[in-house]
């Protein structure tokens, strides 16, 4: 089968966060399942930088996947190679696989895919749920009304948790949702490193307010009934100015001492963070997967992790609590969970991923969803 994947940008495009691994992964795990893959994207890398490769043709990354990368020439995807590229590259396509919302290649993908009448998956990858702090919700629902107006019938929509199916198809009414959460790299196993009677707390993501991290700093300043020492690693990279604010507000707490803002963590260094943390504490308002959940306990490390992303399976595996996101209720889980066999619970963490979140396990279940829309269109033509 010919798979062609539409995204703003791709790997290494690691500015971008978790998206961009997983997506990588995706098209690798469906070249080991014997599809001919393809990534039409972007060589950008940020408002202010771009990747440094090749954009004159198409760039082979292992296990095979063909990339071409169109330069962009404005804000984040912009890019009238892309543009240049889009028919040809659709027309080759047995099926087309689109990623992200409000961004340039959107559009013109959701006509083109109509006119030719290609099936399309669309993963919007969280952008159609909200939360209060939300930015420009007006120019979003205009955004979403020109996308139903152009999405081809049949188009599915990708979605990865049951939170983000309901406010997914909720904003596209007649639209289908098949639900095939992400995958995560399962690490060789390795002994976590000694704490010296130190609870380790990590947060690592994108450093933005969505993540809820003001709400962790707040239930940092409760842990008054711990009976152990205490410390916290920020691990992400975010605007310069609200990381300065977040050290701030630290300070204000009290905690500062006891916080480290570390920036950003890739390969053996996130690897390491894994290895010298006892419990992972991810306080988002709202997700619609949370890799990093699903990396953590893959590396063997249990979490908390907020009612606003889709990981209540945590608890009912028994490798961590899933609770509000308010300070006090952070706070008396992080107390909670003190107490508790965090590397017991850790190991039941990772044999849950093994089981039901490896590459190839993904891989397969979004085969079998290209094929159906596959067989559907033709029969229908």
């Amino acid at each position: 089968m010919k798979v062609l994947h539409v995204v703003p940008s791709f790997y290494p495009a690691f500015h971008y966060g978790g998206p961009i691994t997983s997506v990588y992964e995706l098209c690798a795990g469906l070249v080991r399942q014997d599809c001919e893959v393809r990534v039409l994207t972007t060589d950008a890398n940020g408002l202010d930088a771009v990747l440094d490769v090749a954009k004159d043709g198409p760039v082979t990354l292992p296990p095979g996947v063909s990339v071409r990368y169109c330069p962009r020439i404005l804000r984040h995807s912009l890019s009238a190679a892309l543009l240049r590229q889009l028919l040809p590259s659709l027309r080759w396509a047995d099926v087309v696989h689109l990623t992200a919302v409000y961004n340039f290649p959107t559009l013109p993908t959701l006509a083109a895919c109509r006119w030719l009448r290609k099936p399309l998956v669309w993963s919007p990858r969280g952008a159609l749920q909200r939360w209060q702090g939300s930015r420009r919700p007006a120019l979003k629902a205009g955004w979403e009304s020109i996308c139903r107006r152009l999405a081809p019938r049949g188009a599915v929509l990708h979605v990865t948790s049951e939170q983000e199916a309901a406010e997914s198809t909720a904003r596209f009414p007649g639209t289908s949702a098949a639900l095939i959460p992400n995958g995560v790299e399962i690490p060789p196993r390795s002994e976590h490193r000694n704490g010296s009677g130190r609870l380790r707390l990590l947060f690592l993501g994108r450093i933005d307010a969505k993540k809820g991290i003001e709400n962790l700093l707040a239930a940092c300043q409760r842990l008054r009934n711990l009976d152990k020492p205490w410390s916290l690693v920020i691990a992400g990279t975010g605007d310069a100015a609200y990381t300065a604010g977040l050290e701030k507000n630290a300070r204000a707490l009290g905690v500062r001492d006891q916080v480290s803002f570390l920036g950003e963590a890739r390969g053996q260094a996130k690897a390491d963070l894994f290895a010298e943390s006892d419990l992972a504490v991810f306080p988002s308002q709202t997700e619609n997967f949370a890799m990093v959940v699903a990396e953590a306990l893959a590396h063997g490390v249990p979490v908390i992790a907020s009612k606003g992303t889709p990981w209540s399976g945590v608890e009912a595996r028994g490798c961590g609590l899933w609770v509000e996101n308010d300070p006090a209720t952070v706070a008396a889980a992080i107390e909670r969970m003190s107490r508790m066999p965090l590397r017991e619970m850790g190991e039941r963490g990772r044999r849950w991923m093994e089981e039901e979140f490896a590459w190839e396990t993904v891989a397969r279940r979004m085969l079998q969803l290209y094929g159906k829309l596959l067989l559907k269109e033709e029969s229908v033509s």
